[in-house]
């Protein structure tokens, strides 16, 4: 059984190593919530509402 992924806790980018590709931090979390795929933040409303300006996997709600 896979476990969940974890989510850096700055961004909320899907992260596979020590080191989020985004914003260089190494806070991760596995307790999240939702997923958006975003792949043109410039025009995509979600992007916007979530504050997110380069495309990925995000989740929508992270444990702090």
């Amino acid at each position: 059984m896979v476990g969940k992924e974890k989510v850096c806790r700055s961004c909320k980018l899907f992260v596979k190593g020590d080191v989020c590709p985004l914003c260089q931090g190494k806070d991760f979390s596995k307790s999240w919530k939702g997923v958006a795929h975003i792949l043109d933040p410039e025009n995509s409303e979600i992007a916007k509402v979530l504050g997110i300006k380069a495309p990925g996997k995000y989740c929508l709600w992270v444990k702090t």
